[in-house]
């Protein structure tokens, strides 16, 4: 299937320049064209502006080259996939389509991302090769970060079109692409729009307010953080505003029509102009520091208060997402009450509406989840309901549940791990961490503790994956399905020990996870270790230690102990240095500047941004590898082991010469330190952690520049580690941490 070498967006509003800014992510020259080219130029640079950012890295940028469809339109010519991102109307996308083709050559794809409007309808008219390579492609906003990609053929779309659209969207792109039917918003702005109605209805009422009912919906069931006011205030009062009306106009009966009127409320916001953060208050407003909330009623803002539901304070307790929604959904409070009334409705227009609107109820759970952050789909929370009394007649007749197991994946290579696990292929498993048999002789080693975080039972089952792999496999792959690779140490573990004064255990802690990660790189069989997401502290360092890495692209990696007052402990001081000066064409070149840059590498508690970024911060290498759609990464990781293992893997040699500055970088970074501290940059707790940091990067108080082993290395940074363990503002950072989840400067 021939690749795209070019892409255009048309339009370069927040939509346009962001899917440009994702397709340059995807390392494809993209040009961004808008009514003119200042405006084009002017989208790219308020993309640019963004946060969170679109781009992976501020070079991916380089790939995007604007212009005016005034004067560049001739330009289509030469491009493979047109992407139309202008206003959300119809007579103006179809006045625009007209000129796309006219210049546009033979074979060209063009899509349209418009939110709702019938993409059958915006290609009347069009020429016949036009309409063979037409079809709809509505990205989610953000669309780096969002996954869902609806694509919606029309009946003359040529089905190698929506293939090709298809398999780049999924593989270069990183999407998780559901195929809709032509229907008026689709399947996820329509779900997802009925649902808002019946919050906002429920909030009319005056029995809840908003921040109940943030509280009810947003991780207690399954939903992101920002619930349902807040992310309305995100997405824009306005743009939900347009979303309910092109429903209400294209909807083909009135009742239907009816269901999506807005309740009074959302108009009156939208005339004050009060439409979400982009206007400084809509649900929500800031005033300084303090976040003050409207009261529908009086239309004016009062001080946020606490939600004191009982019901959620006890289903904190219940991990499993399934049994929590259920167990509050059919509670006899006031949380199960609103769920009923706002829930239960939601879940039964979706059992209904799913055959008009989708191919499949795993297409309607899949939307939901992509594209809007539910833990659970629609028709996945019926099932974990199973009650027929309290959904209604929603299920097939007879039966109590839609599906006999969990969603299947889209396609047999994606999320291969937990397809392992369901044909029971788990080797050996212990609370932190199993084996599991990928098979053609792939080992994977996957963490399961909370976070992920690396204990005892973590570092246990490393050397076990080592030696299993050794014995019986030909690779092992360390990753996981979970949306975070490791949070790094088991903190809790440490602050124990270390507040009954146990150095001892402390120092056979930090020898046995130094041996797991040794082991891990002087393994007999290819390592394999593929991040995702936070991959920080101890995580960060499994992967400095692996043969190849396989990173997903949204994979946020970085050594950040000092921020608890530590440093890297499990080889990651050391496997820095070693990479900081592997390539230097001789030994005796200046170290300074390189061991600077590991300074504040590990000094600042970096973390990358993106896979991309990883590799600017040196915890990638050139060899390791990028994977967009966080599903298949386990697959590319296993494809990537089974390739070293082709190649004729041999394990390294452990390094015995790794150059240090000894007391000349010593002293040049301590100073950098001092000034710092007088500078009022850094703390006095900051100092002490900068200065036991700078001694283990120049190789200790060695007199000259010399060279030294791994094994040196690592006796250097355990002992720094075990000695900040004394200190008592470390300890005061690491309880600090574990309570609030931030960093104490102290």
């Amino acid at each position: 299937m021939t690749p795209f070498r070019s892409v255009t967006v048309l339009g370069a509003g927040t939509m346009g320049a962001q899917i440009a800014a994702h397709v340059a992510n995807a390392g494809v020259p993209v040009a961004l064209l808008d009514v003119t080219a200042d405006a084009a130029r002017d989208g790219l640079k308020r993309a640019r502006a963004l946060k969170p950012d679109p781009f992976f890295t501020p070079d991916a940028a380089a790939l995007i080259t604007t212009g005016g469809l005034d004067g560049d339109l001739a330009s289509l010519a030469a491009t493979d996939w047109i992407i139309e991102a202008i206003v959300e109307q119809l007579d103006i996308k179809r006045a625009l389509l007209a000129r796309v083709d006219a210049a546009r050559r033979p074979g060209t794809i063009v899509s349209s991302n418009t939110s709702g409007i019938p993409i059958a309808s915006l290609a009347e008219g069009r020429s016949e090769d036009f309409r063979r390579h037409w079809l709809g492609t509505h990205f989610f906003n953000p669309p780096r970060y969002l996954r869902l990609l609806e694509v919606i053929p029309t009946p003359d779309t040529d089905p190698a079109v929506l293939a090709r659209v298809t398999r780049f969207a999924d593989h270069r792109l990183g999407k998780g692409v559901v195929v809709a039917k032509d229907t008026p918003n689709f399947i996820g702005n329509h779900l997802g729009l009925f649902g808002v109605i019946q919050v906002l209805r429920a909030l009319e009422s005056g029995a809840y307010t908003i921040e109940e009912i943030d509280a009810m919906t947003g991780p207690a069931i399954g939903r992101p953080k920002s619930a349902t006011f807040r992310t309305m205030d995100i997405a824009g009062i306005d743009v939900l505003g347009h979303v309910a009306r092109n429903l209400a106009e294209r909807l083909p009966d009135e009742d239907a029509r009816r269901a999506f009127t807005l309740p009074p409320l959302v108009a009156a916001l939208i005339e004050r102009g009060w439409i979400g953060e982009k206007a400084g208050q809509g649900f929500y407003k800031r005033e300084k520091k303090d976040i003050l909330t409207l009261d529908p009623q009086t239309l004016t803002y009062r001080a946020k208060q606490p939600a004191r539901l009982p019901a959620l304070e006890a289903a904190r307790s219940i991990d499993d997402p399934a049994a929590r929604i259920k167990a509050l959904f059919l509670g006899s409070d006031k949380v199960g009450q609103f769920l009923r009334d706002t829930l239960g409705p939601t879940l039964r227009y979706a059992a209904r509406v799913a055959p008009q609107i989708a191919h499949s109820i795993d297409d309607v759970d899949r939307v939901m989840q992509w594209g809007f952050g539910w833990e659970l789909g629609p028709f996945e929370i019926m099932d974990a309901i199973g009650t027929p009394e309290a959904l209604g007649d929603v299920f097939p007749k007879g039966r109590t549940r839609f599906r006999d197991g969990r969603v299947p994946p889209a396609a047999s290579d994606l999320q291969i791990l937990r397809s392992a696990k369901d044909r029971e292929r788990v080797v050996k498993r212990n609370a932190g961490a199993s084996l599991v048999d990928l098979g053609d002789g792939v080992l994977a080693l996957e963490f399961h503790s909370k976070m992920n975080s690396i204990g005892a039972d973590t570092v246990q089952m490393i050397q076990a994956g080592v030696k299993e792999a050794a014995a019986n496999f030909s690779a092992l792959v360390v990753g996981n399905d979970a949306p975070n690779f490791s949070a790094g140490a088991n903190l809790m573990l440490l602050l124990l020990e270390a507040q009954e004064g146990n150095w001892d255990e402390i120092d056979l802690m930090i020898r046995a996870f130094q041996n797991a990660t040794q082991a891990l790189r002087f393994a007999d069989v290819p390592v394999v270790v593929a991040p995702a997401g936070l991959t920080l502290g101890g995580g960060c360092e499994i992967a400095l230690h692996a043969d190849r890495v396989q990173a997903a692209a949204e994979s946020y990696i970085g050594l950040v102990e000092v921020g608890v007052g530590l440093i890297p402990g499990g080889g990651g001081t050391k496997e820095m240095i070693a990479r900081a000066v592997e390539h230097l064409p001789s030994a005796q070149i200046d170290l300074l500047p390189f061991m600077q840059r590991v300074f504040e590498t590990i000094g600042f508690a970096k973390v990358s941004t993106s896979a991309a970024d990883a590799r600017r911060l040196g915890f990638l290498d050139e060899a390791d590898r990028v994977t967009m759609n966080r599903e298949r990464l386990m697959a590319d990781a296993k494809a990537l082991a089974l390739e070293r293992v082709s190649e004729g893997y041999q394990r390294p040699s452990p390094r015995t010469a790794i150059p240090v500055g000894g007391e000349g970088v010593l002293a040049a970074l301590k100073l950098g330190v001092h000034l710092a501290w007088r500078a009022g940059r850094i703390g006095d707790h900051d100092a002490v952690v900068g200065r036991a940091l700078a001694k283990v990067l120049a190789g200790g108080s060695l007199p000259h520049q010399t060279t030294v082993s791994e094994q040196y290395l690592l006796d250097l940074e355990r002992e720094a580690f075990l000695k900040l363990c004394g200190e008592p503002k470390t300890l005061e950072r690491i309880q600090y941490t574990l309570k609030t989840g931030k960093p104490l400067r102290n």
